[in-house]
């Protein structure tokens, strides 16, 4: 099934309905399907073929949807740059994946420009916002081209979108996410939309992210309108879920404690908001919780866990595991359960392996290794890569370390290459970041193990303290050795003003061992 199908057949079943709000932009099915059908006219006309690779340097916007439903239309593959990125990753990415058109927000201009020399590959240059004197322009494509194309027949094997990782610890790896990977999430997921209301989807998430992407994807298949921000913002996310009576979100962890400890977070009408997803980094036990408290009582909260390789979400925490309102074992059962992300979905099989490779028991911690239909196709250009995490049957190790319980629930415990081995003992620095949160004056810490020459490794946390707060390393570490084994307590502590973190939240361990070593 060709994902442009995800557009095209509802758009031709119910035109009339609204279904993608940005800005001061309101469109119907019908105004997307001949938006992106024009554009993907186009860009036929400049030369696009299947599989040609078609790249997009920009925010949120209706624009940059189309762009992706455009080439999918064509049977092309998208490429969606990370506009954080810095000059030598966009030059390498670009480079690396062959792009032969590339979409340019206004504010990237400059950056493109630059960069334009170290293009090869790429033909043609489309401005998305605004005219540019040496670009084409996005809104003359869509209006010089024809409505009647059709979306291009694929193979459930080839490439959809080619998603570079964050390339937080080294350069991005390309991420190829084929046509079958996504029709097998989206119709897994979500029933196609009927005409009637589905809902309203506020998005955020940033569409190079593949969060963002499974979005765009199950909301126009089921119907639910999308309400897009250009990048997030507090106070805009709250107005936003307000104004147009927003049924259904996504954020990260860092987004989540920015809208609680927004201070007119009280002030607005939240009151549609039936389901609030997390996901994309590790939740703070205390932010989580707070967030329970202060959301209505109607908001269903659901932990999705998953990664860019396995084409979004691999497992749930649901809203019943969420609710701390019933009785006191039921609570007491779903606090822990709070600290886990959930069971797997139904496409999805677990295991938890040693380092040889061995099945293990319940409530032994090891790496957990997934085997879904969706799993990606592999790395680009990268097959050593590739065939260090994908087995031959189909088993992809996540370099993830966790448990399952007794009951089926997964935990997490921190990346492969973060466990600390002080002493010859396995120390997961989760379960001491979670015990420095539960500290008053803790805002955030980050737990990494550090050389020693005793112990082999020791154990260094770093805390950013809330504002108003005060503590001391000698406090912080008697109130870890009340609460852990003792071989487990920190043994240095430095105080931070904030943790670095990757624009989805994700703390940046590597540079915390960079400043440990400086």
């Amino acid at each position: 099934m060709n994902t442009a199908n995800f557009l095209s057949i509802p758009g031709s079943m119910f035109p009339e309905q609204e279904i993608l709000v940005f800005e001061g932009t309101r469109l119907t099915y019908g105004d997307v399907l001949e938006r992106v059908r024009r554009l993907a006219s186009s860009l036929r006309q400049l030369g696009v073929q299947p599989g040609d690779r078609v790249a997009a340097l920009q925010t949120n916007s209706h624009q940059y949807i189309e762009a992706y439903y455009a080439t999918a239309t064509l049977g092309a593959t998208f490429v969606p740059l990370n506009y954080r990125a810095k000059l030598p990753e966009l030059e390498y990415m670009v480079t690396a994946a062959s792009v032969k058109v590339l979409f340019v927000g206004a504010r990237y201009a400059d950056s493109v420009r630059q960069l334009r020399p170290k293009f090869p590959s790429v033909q043609h240059y489309i401005a998305m916002e605004s005219r540019q004197p040496d670009m084409l322009y996005y809104e003359d494509l869509v209006a010089s081209g024809s409505p009647d194309i059709e979306d291009a027949e694929v193979d459930e094997g080839d490439v959809s979108i080619l998603m570079y990782t964050s390339g937080t610890t080294s350069l991005p790896k390309g991420v190829m996410l084929t046509y079958g990977d996504f029709t097998n999430y989206v119709v897994g997921t979500v029933e196609m939309a009927d005409g009637t209301p589905r809902g309203v989807s506020l998005l955020c998430a940033p569409l190079y992210h593949i969060a963002g992407t499974a979005n765009i994807m199950t909301a126009l298949w089921a119907g639910r309108k999308i309400v897009v921000l250009r990048q997030f913002d507090p106070k805009e996310w709250l107005e936003t879920v307000q104004k147009e009576q927003v049924t259904h979100a996504f954020v990260v962890p860092t987004m989540m404690k920015q809208l609680i400890d927004h201070p007119d977070f009280s002030r607005y009408d939240l009151s549609s908001l039936q389901n609030l997803s997390y996901g994309g980094a590790p939740m703070p036990f205390p932010v989580i919780r707070k967030a329970i408290e202060m959301f209505p009582k109607t908001t269903g909260f659901v932990n999705a866990f998953g990664q860019t390789e396995t084409t979004s979400t691999l497992t749930v925490l649901g809203p019943e595991d969420h609710r701390l309102d019933g009785p006191p074992e039921e609570v007491e059962r779903n606090l822990k359960r709070l600290t886990s992300v959930g069971k797997p979905l139904p496409d999805v099989e677990v295991r938890v392996l040693d380092e040889e490779n061995r099945d293990l028991p319940p409530n032994e911690i090891g790496e957990i290794v997934i085997r879904t239909p969706r799993v990606m196709k592999g790395y680009a250009g990268q097959e050593s890569a590739t065939a260090a995490l994908l087995d031959p049957d189909g088993w992809l190790h996540t370099r993830d370390m966790g448990y399952v319980d007794e009951d089926g629930y997964i935990y997490l415990v921190g990346r492969k290459d973060d466990i600390i081995i002080r002493g010859g003992e396995n120390i997961a620095p989760a379960e001491i970041e979670a015990v420095l949160h539960a500290h008053p004056a803790v805002d955030e810490a980050a737990v990494i193990g550090v050389p020693d020459v005793d112990w082999g490794q020791k154990i260094a946390a770093f805390v950013a303290l809330r504002p108003g707060q005060s503590t001391t390393a000698e406090e912080l570490i008697e109130f870890c050795r009340q609460r852990l084994a003792s071989f487990k307590k920190p043994e240095l502590i430095r105080f931070v003003d904030a943790l670095p973190k990757n624009p989805l939240g994700k703390i940046l361990k590597k540079e915390l061992r960079a400043q440990f070593t400086e």
